[in-house]
């Protein structure tokens, strides 16, 4: 019985604790309203960040604990003067709070409403001394408006970012991150029901790799937030079950808009940074820059497809610019050479930013892409490769392969004009790119050309090894037509053209075709020209005699000029080179097997001009040892 009467004591005394606060409270209220109406002479001067309030003590000393301790615990009697160096939010925040203590309306919002609370919490206006203070105001907008929105949510969380440890420990901060995460996975299809799903798959298809207009509402409020504090909000949403690859478009906004002047850069107006020169920032805003870039690269997703090619190639070119550190650069690459396959030019074309006379772009960090892809690529194959359920053999599609092929003979032909690009590297960069990614060797051609009329000082060796980089039996008929008339090709090089174009006539016109593909050729590895040819017509036949005719002349004419060359030293022994093709010119009328045959001999000891398997020159007799000791190959 002693128990229940104590207990129902309790709420009787809580009752009336909280009658007299009310009634205490209202009799504040109205002295307050009074003093204030009445003007009466202030007595206490406020000082606070420099500025000064003339105020009366009554008011304050009733709702504000920290200045009714001042007050009490002062050896002045009559306290004239108060001094509050470190308030939240300085003089506009105490403005406020001491409007609140004389009753004066004001507008509480979600920009202020941060502040509104550290103050309070600050000054203690707890309702220990009246009912209905400050923090009690406070917390109540904060459950009742704020925290119901992301956008109210952020711009509190925002604010509070500039309050430190006092937000901390109220946890306004983690308040504000929750709602954030409990909304946006409230409001979105990217957040995990359950944990079915599995956490292997790493490939994203292409209707999901790009939700950006799903989540943009509330995306674009977050590139408010400082960087550690983003982080965090999206580690609270990961924690609620947002799926980590929807994250990537949030990630974009993210950067484009801290990273603006960096991750914008025109790749094809590069060339007009290189004269200007690197424009360095302020250590602390370069530093703040690289905190973020770095923070950005460790929260993207690793699923494949979650982040486009061209993104990461500008994360790329900022991290080289900012100098982040290594592991952030080689992550970048990583992501690169997973998704190589959709990349573009412009895509590589990532600058050096060393003005030391170093190359325009930066050919070390794509040959790491390259490498890169090239080992996704070979991992993927063990996985890809197999039986399926008719134990029929499955082998990759080459798509892939043969689109990174051409992308980085495009990429060699781009960069082949810079004249600081040396032939080991560009040779480096070039053999990297495998040979079934490259069904011509057009682009690659096409490189070499332009290296070669960009590099004019080559020596000879350094042009045979540039050459040395295509496969002649690979050439289009119109890259065949241009490399026989090139002058900056070494003559070994054009001979050889020459030699399998004589070859490819010879089976067309003897018809020694399978599948409508040439005998000079891999069954997948045939040139364009020749993949539709089917018996020939008449027509087409006189057609090839004629160019057939008149690549026999450009053959002898060739011998000549290397004849010419290796010209001995005892000339008046041996005779005239012209003399001796003489004769052979005569011989054009004579069957095709004759002239073969003669060729052959003569130009067997100059270089082995065939490389395919399973197909060899003509054999030939033993040569002198005179020819042999001059012979260029």
């Amino acid at each position: 019985m002693e128990d229940l009467d104590q207990e129902q004591a309790i709420p009787t005394t809580i009752s009336m604790s909280n009658k007299k606060k009310q009634l205490l409270s209202t009799a504040m209220k109205r002295t307050s309203e009074w003093i204030f109406s009445l003007e009466i002479p202030s007595d206490v001067t406020v000082n606070v960040g420099g500025a000064s309030f003339s105020l009366h003590k009554f008011p304050l000393v009733s709702k504000c604990g920290y200045i009714r301790k001042l007050v009490s615990k002062s050896s002045d009697t009559d306290l004239s003067l108060i001094q509050i160096p470190e308030i939240p939010g300085g003089a506009e925040a105490f403005e406020l709070a001491a409007k609140f203590c004389y009753g004066v309306n004001f507008e509480i919002n979600t920009e202020n409403i941060a502040m509104l609370r550290c103050t309070a919490e600050f000054l203690e206006m707890t309702e220990d001394y009246v009912v209905g203070n400050l923090v009690g105001r406070t917390e109540a907008y904060l459950n009742e408006v704020a925290l119901k929105s992301i956008s109210g949510a952020v711009s509190v969380l925002h604010s509070s970012e500039n309050f430190g440890e006092i937000a901390e420990s109220i946890k306004l901060v983690s308040r504000c991150i929750d709602a954030i995460a409990y909304i946006a996975c409230k409001e979105s299809r990217f957040c995990l029901s359950g944990r079915s799903e599995s956490s292997t798959e790493r490939v994203i298809p292409s209707s999901v790799s790009h939700p950006k207009p799903l989540i943009d509402c509330w995306a674009e409020e977050l590139t408010v937030l400082r960087i550690d504090v983003f982080q965090r909000v999206l580690y609270a949403m990961m924690a609620r079950g947002f799926k980590h690859h929807a994250l990537g478009p949030v990630l974009m906004l993210y950067a484009q808009k801290s990273l603006r002047d960096l991750v914008r850069i025109p790749s094809r107006n590069i060339k007009e940074m290189f004269g200007k020169g690197r424009k360095k920032k302020e250590p602390k805003q370069e530093h703040e820059k690289r905190v973020v870039l770095e923070t950005v690269v460790s929260l993207l997703p690793r699923e494949k497809n979650a982040i486009s090619v061209s993104f990461l190639s500008l994360l790329l070119r900022a991290a080289i610019y900012l100098e982040t550190m290594v592991a952030c650069r080689l992550d970048l690459e990583k992501r690169l050479g997973l998704q190589l396959s959709q990349a573009v030019l412009d895509d590589l074309l990532i600058p050096s930013y060393s003005f030391t006379g170093d190359t325009l772009f930066d050919v070390d960090t794509v040959q790491r892409i390259m490498m890169n892809y090239l080992e996704y690529e070979a991992e993927g194959n063990r996985h890809r490769l197999g039986y399926n359920g008719d134990d029929e053999f499955v082998s990759p599609p080459p798509s892939d392969v043969e689109r990174v092929g051409k992308l980085m003979e495009s990429y060699l032909a781009e960069i082949a004009s810079d004249r600081n690009l040396t032939v080991s590297k560009f040779i480096s960069l070039a053999e990297v790119v495998p040979e079934q990614a490259r069904i011509t060797e057009d682009g690659m051609y096409r490189a070499i050309d332009i290296y070669l009329k960009a590099h004019p000082a080559l020596s000879d060796m350094e042009r045979k090894k540039a050459c040395s980089l295509m496969d002649c039996q690979k050439l289009s008929r119109e890259a065949c037509a241009h490399a026989a008339q090139n002058d900056r090709l070494p003559v070994q090089t054009v001979v050889q053209v020459l030699y399998y174009e004589q070859q490819r006539l010879r089976d067309v016109m003897n018809g020694n075709f399978i599948g409508g593909e040439s005998l000079a050729f891999p069954p997948s590895k045939m040139n364009v020209y020749t993949a539709d040819i089917h018996p020939v017509v008449p027509d087409e036949l006189s057609s090839l005699k004629r160019e057939n005719e008149t690549l026999k002349i450009e053959l002898v004419k060739m011998k000549m000029k290397l004849k010419e060359i290796e010209k001995p030293s005892n000339t008046s022994t041996i005779g005239s080179p012209l003399a001796n093709t003489l004769p052979s010119a005569d011989k054009l009328p004579l069957p095709r097997k004759s002239f073969i045959n003669s060729m052959s001999k003569k130009l067997g000891k100059l270089y082995p001009f065939v490389r395919s398997e399973g197909h060899t020159p003509p054999k030939t007799r033993t040569t002198p040892a005179k020819y042999r000791r001059h012979s260029i190959s």
